[in-house]
């Protein structure tokens, strides 16, 4: 079975049954922090796969990974998963409800990614440039420094990229040379 399919299909189950109780937005943040935790610790996922690892530390795990405040509707869906033992796809069904949330509250990820960091002011310009540009999407800003860029700032606002950054005008111009 296709690994997208399996942690699509929890991800829709788990979005309409939130739906139901009124809990999206509290699980789409506890999904949030589950992605941030696997992302934090790479051995999360690990630890989930193993089968010499308990139910109960494996829920456990899923629990800890969901922040502080855990709704009951997370909880169950991760007794589902353990239960259907699908519990090396948490991650993947984390990332599909946050999509899912997403595509359904047209809410759109923005990063921002400059070569230093920037004075506030000049952060805020680029976010309300983004915001102009968008103007009917609730709109979720990150933020990353990466000096490769040499100067400028790229913007990508989930599959659309403005680049408007220093490395980019030399390739171009190295493209041209070429030519």
């Amino acid at each position: 079975m296709d690994n997208g399919l399996i942690p699509h299909r929890y991800a829709m189950a788990l979005y309409k049954f939130a739906l139901e109780h009124g809990t999206t937005q509290a699980v789409y943040d506890e999904m949030k922090t589950v992605n941030a935790s696997f992302q934090a610790n790479d051995r999360l996922a690990k630890v989930l796969a193993n089968p010499f690892v308990g139910r109960e530390e494996k829920f456990d795990l899923l629990k800890a990974a969901a922040g502080d405040k855990v709704e009951n509707d997370y909880l169950g869906f991760a007794k589902l998963i353990l239960d259907n033992r699908r519990e090396e796809y948490a991650r993947q069904m984390a990332l599909a409800y946050c999509d899912i949330y997403r595509k359904a509250n047209n809410i759109a990820r923005v990063k921002i990614t400059t070569a230093a960091n920037l004075p506030e002011n000049e952060m805020e310009r680029l976010r309300e440039l983004v915001k102009k540009a968008f103007p009917q999407t609730t709109l979720e800003f990150s933020e990353q420094i990466n000096p490769d860029i040499i100067g400028g700032f790229v913007i990508d606002v989930d599959d659309t990229r403005m680049d408007a950054s220093i490395s980019n005008e030399l390739e171009q111009l190295r493209l041209k040379l070429i030519q």
